[in-house]
């Protein structure tokens, strides 16, 4: 078969925006933004990433594939940021971590801007720390719902997961086999407060989705929620 092979590092090509997203509270966040190169995106992933103080940023390897990958794979927008006192190798954002609190006004400011651009159909991705801004916040915002990788719910209470009952969004979990804070069976329990929630699990999968199958299947997961005439991905571009 002729094309490109699709793993590891491979980037295919978009057009990388780098940008600065200014919250409520006049902090500047360190973004970017990847669009396909020719065509219209058919939707967006407004991605939040994993717990800063352990290491996650925007460049998170399945973040950064997904940027990659995406807008020539699946039509699809792909906003990366460093939420407040985050480094990365795309820079640093101001402020200082806030444990998920004064968060809400950076995803607040990374929807603000998708919607300035105009950025069809948007959702949220949170990955591990990630999901809990999204559970908290996604809600109230004008999203159509929220995809979570590795959800620990350590930062997540029941009030905040009832209010998802109250709104008609999408909302999607994918849960490693061998997740190290919660597993398919425990999650199964948590979120059952949610009448609308799709759990996956995903056999062999850990918390960090190491290797380029956890990736492949991360990112068809994501793809199938967001655009599904673009799923499965293919192996050859």
């Amino acid at each position: 078969m002729s094309g490109i092979e699709i793993k590891s590092s491979v980037e295919l090509p978009s057009k990388r925006e780098a940008l600065s997203l200014v919250t409520q509270d006049n902090l500047k966040l360190v973004g970017e933004l990847a669009l396909p190169q020719s065509n219209s995106p058919k939707a967006t992933l407004i991605m939040l990433h994993p717990l800063p103080t352990a290491g996650g940023f925007m460049d998170s390897h399945i973040y950064r594939k997904a940027a990659n990958r995406l807008p020539a794979l699946a039509d699809l927008a792909v906003l990366r940021f460093n939420t407040r006192g985050t480094e990365s190798p795309h820079g640093k954002s101001e402020g200082s971590f806030a444990d998920g609190v004064a968060e809400r006004l950076d995803v607040m400011a990374a929807v603000d801007y998708a919607q300035q651009r105009k950025l069809p159909n948007l959702y949220l991705v949170g990955w591990s720390f990630g999901t809990e801004l999204a559970l908290k916040y996604g809600p109230e915002l004008d999203v159509l719902g929220a995809i979570l990788l590795s959800p620990p719910l350590h930062r997540t209470n029941e009030k905040e997961l009832l209010r998802w009952n109250d709104t008609t969004k999408k909302l999607v979990a994918l849960i490693p086999e061998h997740d190290d804070y919660l597993k398919p069976l425990e999650a199964a329990q948590r979120f059952s407060v949610i009448n609308h929630i799709d759990l996956i699990a995903v056999e062999a999968a850990k918390h960090l989705w190491v290797g380029e199958n956890a990736t492949k299947r991360v990112l068809d997961e994501i793809v199938k929620v967001v655009n599904p005439a673009k799923s499965p991905l293919p192996d050859f571009y």
